[in-house]
């Protein structure tokens, strides 16, 4: 079994944080760069950057953010939000990003996807999916930042973004986004045995059992929150202790106790 990975999500708006439940009722909790500051201090893996504001505004990614990020992240960087084009990738690769997110843009050009990850490398792309959970249990993709249903399947269309080059998948549950109430492990189990490249789990940590449950129970190869990080006294570093006395493998760059 591959290390799992605990990967804290960060979401911009301009230089400001913000966390919501379910996609909505954005708070302000902070700024961008302190906080990168505090999570290379905190044993992460990786950071998620999305800039939320991008898509809904029609707007681009901002290369010079990316820079100045990078310029203080320790840990590989993931971009995402406003993502259109290759030329965009070109700009936020050459920024500092080590990966980029797509999710709107991989529905109305899924072809992104096939030449981001020749061009780049599969290990470079991360297709964000974002689901909510209809009547009767039926999952449906949106983009968008959640406010458009595009019919899709998620475990069709995870497998449809793995066969085009993706090298990991982001599942977010906008159901579970922000409750701390855990993980939607039933989608993510889904979507995990239905493709060969690691998952991401998003959408409802609130605890270290959560991430232990998203990877035994569902999984995943990697665990991401915000909430958990930003409104509690729970801990990166911590998480991966959690994880690692439930016998999950983890990088150990903690002390393990």
């Amino acid at each position: 079994m591959l290390k799992v990975r605990v990967i804290p999500t960060l979401l911009a708006q301009g230089f400001g944080l913000v966390k919501g439940v379910s996609f909505n009722s954005w708070r302000r909790v902070g700024t961008i760069l302190p906080a990168i500051k505090v999570y290379n201090a905190r044993d992460v893996d990786e950071l998620v950057l999305l800039d939320i504001a991008a898509t809904p505004g029609g707007g681009e990614p901002d290369p010079e953010l990316v820079s100045d990020v990078s310029d203080e992240c320790a840990v590989p960087l993931t971009v995402g939000g406003g993502i259109t084009t290759l030329a965009q990738i070109v700009t936020l690769l050459r920024a500092g990003a080590d990966k980029i997110s797509i999710n709107s843009a991989a529905f109305a050009t899924p072809e992104l996807i096939d030449d981001a990850a020749t061009r780049f490398g599969s290990q470079c792309v991360i297709v964000s999916i974002d689901t909510r959970c209809h009547s009767e249990g039926r999952y449906r993709c949106v983009s968008q930042c959640g406010t458009r249903d595009t019919g899709r399947d998620p475990v069709d269309w995870a497998r449809e973004v793995a066969g085009r080059g993706a090298g990991e998948i982001l599942l977010t549950s906008i159901d579970r986004d922000g409750t701390m109430q855990g993980y939607d492990l039933a989608l993510i189990a889904s979507v995990a045995a239905a493709v060969d490249i690691p998952v991401i789990a998003s959408g409802g940590a609130g605890s270290y059992q959560h991430m232990v449950q998203a990877v035994r129970e569902g999984g995943a190869s990697a665990v991401a929150a915000a909430s958990m990080f930003h409104f509690t006294e729970q801990t990166p570093a911590d998480a991966k202790r959690a994880l690692h006395a439930a016998g999950i493998p983890v990088r150990q760059n903690f002390v393990a106790v």
